[in-house]
Formats: structure tokens, C-alpha cells, sequence
């Protein structure tokens, strides 16, 4: 699967005449690109030399019992392991949309918990917000192909094409214990003082 494959179905949802188009594609364009950065995180772990295919259910299942692992926290991620940050990958349009994307998550929070936002986002408004994170996604799926030819899209539990690429990254990690400290070290929510 690609990014046009990945997004067929806010595709689809764009076309409807639904009146919750708006946010239904929102809400879905939101997780999707959620999803790329873990699914890129994850694709560079899995290039470690020490994992291979009888590792994938224990750096699954790693992953899926931290609590406190949160989207950004992929970004700080993939940022402290791959030496392009993701603003490089992004390039000139990263900090506009971030900013978009960011802007994003807080809407999603209020809207996913039953709360109105301040704003009232008109449907327009909402399908802005789809367009520029729907161009941070596919910037990135851009950027990471060029780089080291996965686009966070589709199975990331798979060996690259590119050499040696778990080598260069800028940790090392030789265990799942390696990748349990590197979670609570990179992926997971800052703790409140």
C-alpha cells in the first residue's frame, strides 16, 4: 500500500455529499497521519540488525502496552534516530504545516471528548485543515521514499531496500530491552511536575 492507497477513503469521504464529510474526513486525515509517523518509526526499529521477522510481535506488542506513548512523541522519535530530521524531509512547507497539524490535534482533542471548540469550525474550515495535513502526509511519504524508500504507509515491519540503513541510524539497538528504554526515553508524553 502507498499514500494514494492510504488515503482512497478520505478520498472517498471528500466526494460524498454527507453532511459530516467535513469532519469525518478531519477526524480520519488526523489518524492517518499519526499513523505514518509511528508506521516510519517503526520501519526504522525493524532496520536494526539484531530484529527480525520472530521480533515483530514482541516490538508490537512493546510498543502497544506503553500507555504513554503519544503522537508527537513519534516526531521526537523519529527526529533523535534518523539523521534527517523530519523538518528535512518535510522541507520549506514543514513549519506552516506543523503549525496546521498541531493546531489540528487540539480541535481533535475537544471534538473526540464531546466538546464544542471556541471557533466553531465551519465544514470549510475543517476541510482546509484535511488539505494541509493531507500535504504534511505526503511531503513526508515524499521525503522518507526519497531517503530510504518507505513512505509510512503500509506494512513497516519489513527489511529496506537500502543497505545497511539500521547502521547509520544514530541509536543502537541490540534487544527489545533497547527499544522499551528507547520509547520511554523518545515516544512517550513528557511527565507533569
Amino acid at each position: 500500500m502507498g499514500f494514494a492507497e492510504e488515503f482512497a477513503t478520505v478520498d472517498l469521504l471528500l466526494k460524498s455529499e454527507t453532511e459530516t464529510r467535513g469532519i469525518d474526513a478531519f477526524a480520519l486525515t488526523l489518524i492517518k497521519s499519526e499513523k505514518q509517523l509511528r508506521r516510519l518509526v517503526t520501519h526504522l526499529i525493524y532496520q536494526f540488525p539484531a530484529f527480525n521477522g520472530t521480533h515483530i510481535l514482541l516490538l508490537r506488542d512493546a510498543l502497544a502496552k506503553n500507555r504513554q506513548v503519544y503522537a508527537d512523541g513519534f516526531r521526537i522519535g523519529f527526529n533523535a534516530l534518523y539523521r534527517k530530521s523530519i523538518r528535512q524531509l518535510i522541507g520549506l512547507e514543514h513549519d506552516g504545516l506543523l503549525k496546521r497539524l498541531d493546531e489540528a490535534t487540539k480541535y481533535r482533542n475537544k471534538i473526540f471528548h464531546g466538546q464544542l471548540t471556541h471557533d466553531s469550525l465551519s465544514r470549510q474550515e475543517l476541510l482546509d485543515y484535511v488539505r494541509d495535513m493531507r500535504r504534511w502526509c505526503e511531503l513526508l511519504a515524499k521525503g522518507a521514499t526519497e531517503e530510504f524508500h518507505y513512505d509510512g504507509c503500509g506494512d513497516s515491519f519489513r527489511k529496506s531496500m537500502v543497505t545497511n540503513l539500521g547502521e547509520g541510524l544514530l541509536i543502537k539497538m541490540t534487544s527489545i530491552a533497547d527499544y522499551k528504554k528507547f520509547i520511554a526515553a523518545h515516544l512517550e508524553r513528557p511527565k507533569k511536575r
